[in-house]
C-alpha cells in the first residue's frame, strides 16, 4: 500500500473508532464514563477530519 493509501486506512479508522465510542457512550450508564467516550470520540473525528482536509490540501498545518 502507498502512503496515501495507508493515511487513507488510518483516516477510516481514526473514523471507526470515534463511531464505536459513541455508540458504546450511548449504551453506558455512568454519566462520567460517557462524557469521557464522548469527548474522546470528539477529538477522534477532528482529528480525522483535519488530517483528510490536510491530505485533500484543503488546509496546511501549522508549524
Amino acid at each position: 500500500m502507498n502512503a496515501q493509501g495507508e493515511a487513507r486506512a488510518r483516516i477510516q479508522q481514526m473514523r471507526d473508532k470515534a463511531q464505536e465510542l459513541k455508540s458504546t457512550a450511548e449504551h453506558t450508564a455512568d454519566p462520567d464514563e460517557r462524557k469521557r467516550l464522548e469527548e474522546k470520540a470528539r477529538r477522534l473525528q477532528s482529528q480525522s477530519e483535519q488530517e483528510s482536509m490536510m491530505r485533500g490540501g484543503d488546509i496546511y498545518p501549522s508549524d
